[in-house]
């Protein structure tokens, strides 16, 4: 399946933007948290690789940082851009955060990486990118501009390999009757991809907390933008991207993204394997980044009740050190 566009085409920094660029808001989260953990200062230059409404590059900023954003989606970078106000220690850059080490290649290495996995509020809100299956909106669930839509991608995977993705993805326990009846409906709107997933789950067995369609679109959705494939080529770029003392955080808000960033981040800092009581290392098995925060920071009660689509937020931070 197709993945997101490539694009690096640098967006002027200006205080102008596109009208309905400026409907953009998002409820930046972990927005304190990640800036301590990324420890920005004047003369730093910080990679946003998920620029989103500016919230995190707003703040990185203010204590003096260079930032250049980066995202696939042109009306995300075209309100940041605006947010900005001409910032000239702002630049914005059309991309995918996978392919930062050609969208950013001029200024590697840098010394901070962020990368926020998270939808934006916008995107999940605005019933015509059709992301939500509260609202009816096409089935599309693009982030970026380009590539095969969510309808698209149902109608051109067979039936057990969209099970596959359902179940890989979403973690769906109902993925085979699920895929069953979308490949039967090839539904073209977000409601009626809901009222299928509906049909195809027994009633009894509904979950409690989440909406019974909720595991499907999350599925649909990261296979579409190639989520966590781009996490991957993320996560294995960090040490090219990063000059030492250089410090990469990524916020996840699923258990798939949070075990990828967890497994690759502890292969980067490696561990010693010489026997107990040796006096120094020889095994030479030490990585060359250690943990800026030993566990997952998560978003506290108050930023919860504020904004309770931070609930699943964790926000992990690792250093290179040599």
């Amino acid at each position: 399946m197709p993945g997101p566009p490539s694009s690096s085409r640098a967006l002027p920094s200006s205080d102008t933007a596109p009208g309905p660029s400026l409907d953009f808001q998002h409820q930046t989260v972990l927005l304190h948290e990640t800036v301590e953990l990324l420890n920005p200062a004047e003369g730093k230059v910080i990679l946003d690789g998920t620029l989103g409404g500016g919230g995190h590059t707003q703040a990185l900023l203010a204590r003096g940082a260079t930032v250049v954003g980066v995202d696939r989606d042109p009306v995300a970078l075209a309100a940041a851009t605006a947010r900005m106000g001409g910032n000239a220690r702002f630049q914005a850059r059309q991309g995918n955060f996978a392919d930062l080490p050609r969208v950013a290649h001029d200024l590697l290495p840098v010394d901070g990486v962020l990368v926020d996995l998270g939808v934006s509020s916008p995107q999940l809100d605005v019933a015509e990118r059709g992301f939500s299956f509260m609202k009816d909106g096409p089935l599309d669930m693009r982030m970026g501009d380009t590539g095969m839509t969510a309808a698209e991608l149902i109608a051109e995977t067979d039936e057990r390999d969209l099970a596959k993705l359902l179940k890989d993805y979403g973690e769906e326990p109902f993925a085979r009757p699920i895929a069953r009846e979308l490949k039967k409906a090839l539904p073209q709107r977000t409601l009626e991809a809901a009222e299928v997933v509906k049909r195809a789950v027994p009633r009894k067995a509904w979950p409690d907390r989440i909406h019974v369609a909720t595991r499907t679109f999350q599925a649909l959705r990261m296979a579409v933008n190639g989520e966590l494939e781009a996490l991957d080529a993320l996560l294995a770029a960090l040490p090219s991207l990063l000059k030492v003392g250089g410090r990469a955080a990524v916020i996840s808000f699923h258990s798939l993204e949070d075990r990828k960033v967890k497994e690759a981040f502890r292969a980067l800092v490696g561990g010693c394997t010489c026997p107990p009581g040796f006096p120094v290392c020889v095994c030479n098995s030490q990585g060359d980044f250690a943990l800026v925060s030993k566990k997952a920071v998560a978003a506290s009660e108050a930023e919860v009740e504020a904004n309770p689509r931070s609930r699943s937020a964790h926000l992990r931070a690792v250093e290179k050190i040599r």
